[in-house]
């Protein structure tokens, strides 16, 4: 059976034209003077004629206010100038580009009555089975229009008992996935902290349309929407006639005050669509954020970097920055990052508490400033970075003193404060701070162009929402105009520093979203470094992100935040599934830590491509239930390259009780003519490899019958762990 979304029978005399990928296609009738219709979207091996036949309820591509059938509710809705609330959206004309990377359609809509006009888009890659889409509005009213819904996008589907995998979570425990049936009704999924949207509840979901979702296997869509702020996905099933999806910026207290002759573009909406389960809608988001310019250098592989946080925490001195670069070097890493406590002048930055804006260096730490830094990172042949979190001020620093207008606020009322109690956020719609948070980075990096890394944080909400800027009938446009405000100072610092590494980061995973990914190389997923629930959060992470955009360090034990301990090893093992780096104090560190983390860098610098840019499977999942103490509860995940001629298992143990059953991982993504060896990687300090490294199966063996692999009987303490290199050789 043909798998799709069908959506529209095509009439005789209609003007259609298809969009494709390399597995799916987008099938459009945009006849003019009628309505944009989405026929049909997926698998690209259905026919014009299958299509035709299907004979499904026409619906629009991006359904309007007042001129569809509102049981489906509409993706648009605006307020003319004369109070009109209506759009009667028809196409005016169809454009077509096609690239060496992608096909772009551009399909213009104008309204009948009004001069509105709405361009839709929607870019198909020829590399990886994702299409983009996003819409320009435009008007030439004689007053403003106000926006009152702009969804970038709508996809009617259907499914036989379909399922939503949606994420949620908090601070310090990202990315949990939800899984549950579609009903009948509205599910709605939001954020409104105002600055980071991914905790909570993130911007992107998989719909599996027959059954719960599988991960290599069954029919699932893949959505993800491009935006760092407010947002709003609803999944609508009102009757009986199928369901659909609607994603765009959340319009709570973000109507859109739109001059005439201005260009309003909504936010990108990504799109996939697998016949291989959650695993294949994976594989296209992770392949498309590496090549398609969605990940800033996003082919490159990353260093292996010491964070000084959860070392020393604000407690920088010269002397243990230097200490721990000496640390890091020595254990074969490449980068060392100083975090938080570096600057201040009048406000020292000795706590949470103050100095935000203040973007000098603290002397009375650092007597011969950064550059004693960084020679001292060159003299050990590794690469220095630094923190800063330029959207955020305190009240008490220098900089809100001299500009207090500057900070979000309503007027006349009480500030709310966050972090520290005295941290607010800055008013990224405000070209001069914009103009400030640039000159920040350009000053810090043009005084000091060894550095090589920046850590950029954010730690706080908008909780005051009004802008000294913004004229009073637009403060509505605040929450829009604050990402607009950052994206455009991110673009300044892109154009002149591209060399740069910058992490994405806000306060853990807060800001995992493809917004703003194609201006950062990559982000934090957690302030979580316990390595048991972090298998959880990067297992989350890892739906709809690449592995060399997950940052993961290796932290203490036991653990600051849970009390967990938790063998070294392990504490690697899982930290080496992704970006791999340190976070904690190396003095503190036991020689067999220090013995098996140099191992471990040692046997990820080789593993590393595989691993950064090879294609994801998923084999077991830490989320799995296990009954009863006597089957261990594990967790499994590979790398496979793109030729398939190398591969990096990975095995994690989850519980531990005598006489445990082994669990069987069948493995994937393998060619099964191949034969593969094992040889197994970071090996426990001390103790000799398992009985599988050396030897060879053929890729049929591994995928169909898999591997016992000696979690339990091995070891006699928790979170065993077991990693292995395949090669054809």
């Amino acid at each position: 059976m043909l798998l799709g979304l069908w959506l529209s029978a095509i009439p005789i005399q209609a003007e259609t034209f298809t969009l494709r990928t390399p597995g799916t296609q987008l099938v459009l009738e945009a006849t003019q003077g009628q309505d944009l219709q989405l026929l049909y979207y997926g698998d690209k091996s259905a026919t014009a004629s299958d299509i035709a036949n299907a004979n499904a309820h026409a619906f629009a591509a991006l359904p309007a206010f007042g001129s569809v059938d509102m049981i489906y509710l509409p993706a648009l809705q605006v307020q003319h100038a004369d109070g009109d609330l209506n759009l009667e959206l028809v196409v005016d004309k169809v454009e077509q580009l096609s690239t060496v990377n992608y096909q772009l359609s551009t399909i213009t809509l104008a309204d009948k009555l009004q001069p509105f006009t709405l361009r839709v888009y929607y870019k198909a890659w020829h590399s990886v089975d994702i299409i983009e889409t996003w819409t320009e509005i435009e008007h030439r009213e004689k007053k403003p229009v106000t926006l009152k819904r702009f969804d970038s996008g709508a996809l009617h589907f259907y499914g036989d008992n379909p399922h939503l995998l949606h994420l949620h979570g908090d601070w310090a425990a990202e990315a949990m996935p939800t899984v549950e049936p579609l009903t009948r009704g509205m599910k709605t999924i939001r954020n409104t902290d105002g600055a980071r949207n991914a905790h909570l509840d993130a911007p992107e979901v998989m719909i599996a349309l027959d059954g719960a979702p599988k991960e290599n296997y069954g029919s699932v869509i893949g959505a993800a929407l491009c935006w760092s702020g407010n947002y709003e996905i609803r999944l609508n099933a009102a009757n009986n006639d199928g369901y659909t999806l609607y994603a765009g910026i959340d319009p709570q207290s973000s109507e859109y005050v739109l001059a005439p002759r201005t260009v309003f573009v909504t936010p990108h909406l990504a799109l996939t669509y697998s016949n291989e389960g959650m695993g294949g809608v994976s594989r296209a988001f992770h392949r498309w954020a590496r090549t398609c310019g969605m990940m800033h250098n996003g082919n490159a592989v990353r260093d292996i970097l010491l964070n000084s946080w959860e070392g020393i925490y604000f407690d920088i001195t010269e002397e243990r920055i230097i200490a721990m670069m000496n640390d890091i070097a020595a254990f074969g890493g490449e980068l060392f990052v100083m975090d938080d406590g570096w600057f201040g002048n009048k406000y020292p930055r000795n706590n949470d508490s103050s100095s935000l804006g203040d973007w000098v260096v603290d002397t009375r730490k650092l007597p011969n400033g950064l550059k004693a830094l960084t020679d001292a990172a060159r003299e050990r042949h590794i690469k220095f970075g630094i923190w800063i979190e330029p959207e955020a001020v305190n009240t008490a620093s220098e900089l809100f003193e001299k500009h207090p207008d500057w900070a979000l606020q309503a007027r006349g009322r009480e500030l709310k404060l966050g972090r520290g109690g005295t941290q607010l956020v800055l008013d990224m719609s405000n070209p001069q701070v914009q103009d400030f948070v640039f000159n920040l980075v350009d000053t810090l990096l043009t005084n000091n162009p060894e550095i090589s890394y920046i850590k950029w944080d954010a730690n706080a909400s908008i909780q005051n929402y009004g802008s000294t800027y913004l004229p009073k009938d637009k403060q509505n446009n605040l929450y829009v105009d604050y990402h607009l405000g950052l994206v455009k100072t991110l673009e300044r610092i892109r154009a002149k520093y591209p060399n740069v590494v910058i992490q994405n980061c806000a306060s853990g995973g807060g800001r995992a979203n493809y917004g703003l990914m194609p201006y950062f190389d990559e982000f934090w997923v957690s302030d979580n470094n316990d390595a048991l629930q972090r298998v959880f959060i990067q297992w989350g992470t890892s739906y709809f992100f690449p592995s060399n955009a997950m940052a993961q360090h290796i932290g203490g034990s036991p653990y600051l935040m849970t009390g967990r301990v938790a063998p070294v090893k392990f504490r690697c093992d899982v930290a080496m599934s992704g970006r791999l780096g340190m976070e904690l104090q190396p003095a503190h560190m036991t020689d067999e830590e220090r013995a098996q983390c140099t191992t471990a860098i040692t046997d990820y610098k080789e593993l590393r491509p595989i691993i950064q840019l090879g294609n994801l499977y998923r084999l077991v999942s830490p989320y799995e239930t296990v009954v009863g103490p006597e089957k261990q509860q594990v967790a499994s995940l590979m790398y496979v390259t793109d030729d398939q001629a190398q591969a990096v298992l990975f095995a994690y143990g989850l519980t531990s009780f005598m006489k445990q059953q082994s669990r069987r991982i069948r493995l994937a993504g393998l060619d099964p003519d191949r034969t593969y060896t094992l040889t197994e990687k970071n090996i426990r300090h001390g103790e000799q490899p398992c009985a599988l490294h050396g030897k060879s199966f053929t890729g049929a063996y591994l995928m169909s019958v898999g591997l016992d692999i000696p979690l339990s009987t091995e070891y006699s303490h928790d979170y065993p762990s077991r990693i292995f290199l395949l090669t054809d050789k």
